[in-house]
């Protein structure tokens, strides 16, 4: 921020000719030596500069309360560990989760969410939704079913597929089912049961690093 300076009034007297040579003299009087501001008070160059500090200083802070806000309340970078999720997902992919998406819709069938671990919260895992409150599922040598119906899994690599068999149980109210998607690599629904919904923190939206590998979910 910068001050609008006005030259104070300073007495002004009339130029005399010059009698021995006839050109005009401008009586020095009438030139201010430095700037002032409107109210006759000289002004310093470091006031104007810190003015210009206070505002950046205000700008940076309401660009980090911004940014606190869309971390907390709508996106989250995270990191992928362990290929629980592969060929999807792959170790020490970055991701960033989508966690405003859950607050107006209910998480969709089939989406690759982010969650809390339901045994310790602290921890956090990303897993693919298969089935939600009231659905049946059960598992025939590694083939889910939901509902009787067999899901399309064609995502899975031959060598990434299980053969185990599970249920059939059915979801309870407010809770969730989830898969990684490699199936004899990953510790999910199967071994530790279901997820509350409150515990699910976000879609996965964006696969950002490797660069090569960027893709939209």
């Amino acid at each position: 921020m910068s001050d609008s300076f006005e030259p104070a009034a300073v007495p002004h007297t009339p130029p005399q000719p010059n009698e021995s040579s006839g050109a005009a003299a401008t009586d020095p009087a009438t030139i201010p030596s430095r700037a002032t501001d409107g109210s006759g008070s000289h002004t310093s160059p470091w006031h104007a500069v810190g003015d210009e500090l206070v505002v950046w200083l205000k700008t940076l802070a309401s660009a980090g309360l911004y940014a606190t806000l869309i971390v907390t309340f709508v996106f989250q970078v995270a990191r992928v560990e362990g290929r629980s999720m592969a060929p999807t997902l792959e170790d020490q992919d970055r991701l960033i989760i989508n966690k405003f998406a859950y607050r107006l819709d209910e998480p969709h069938l089939g989406d690759i969410v982010m969650l809390y671990y339901p045994n310790d919260p602290s921890k956090s895992f990303v897993k693919r939704l298969i089935a939600g409150e009231g659905d049946q599922v059960r598992i025939v040598d590694g083939r889910v079913y939901r509902n009787g119906l067999l899901l399309d899994d064609s995502f899975v690599p031959p060598d990434s597929r299980s053969h185990e068999d599970w249920g059939p149980k059915v979801v309870p109210e407010g809770y969730y089912f989830v898969i990684g998607d490699h199936r004899n690599n990953s510790f999910d629904s199967r071994n530790w049961g279901y997820v509350p919904k409150k515990y699910i923190v976000g879609k996965v939206q964006m696969r950002w690093w490797p660069a090569r590998h960027i893709r939209i979910f």
